[in-house]
């Protein structure tokens, strides 16, 4: 395979998980969001990813991974008692994020972890290509 073409791929995975770092703490910013400009509490926030391909001669070649859309998770809010919010109900529950600020924690550190993974990827291609040019120009 291609050393760019591997250069390539790792840097877009790289991307993606730079851009589900920012996803992540987006919601954690916002686990105690009880509204927003929809009137209702914040709403978790998940990146969804898919394969990108690039046709080559008539056949389809992996070319990384692309941001696919952003997704709201529809589960339920969270009810907390406390009736001198302002925006407690009539019985004093108040709706709360559906983030799980410990779920995000995990995500995070999954993701910096993929990042890493990526990076050294593309630090060991790089070492690679340079003793490839190493030995091509003799010595």
């Amino acid at each position: 395979m291609d050393v760019f073409k591997i250069m390539n791929i790792s840097a877009s995975g790289m991307t993606a998980q730079r851009f589900r770092l920012d996803i992540i703490a987006t919601n954690i910013a916002n686990a105690e969001t009880t509204r927003t400009e929809t009137g209702e509490p914040y709403r978790r926030k998940i990146p969804i990813f898919s394969e990108y391909v690039k046709m080559y001669m008539g056949y389809k070649e992996p070319a990384g991974v692309k941001v696919d859309r952003v997704a709201v998770d529809r589960s339920p809010f969270r009810l907390v008692y406390d009736p001198t919010h302002p925006d407690a109900d009539e019985n004093g529950y108040v709706k709360m994020p559906n983030v799980n600020v410990l779920r995000e924690m995990v995500d995070l550190i999954n993701a910096q972890r993929a990042y890493e993974a990526n990076v050294t990827v593309l630090n060991s291609i790089k070492s690679i290509a340079s003793s490839a040019l190493q030995i091509g120009a003799g010595g």
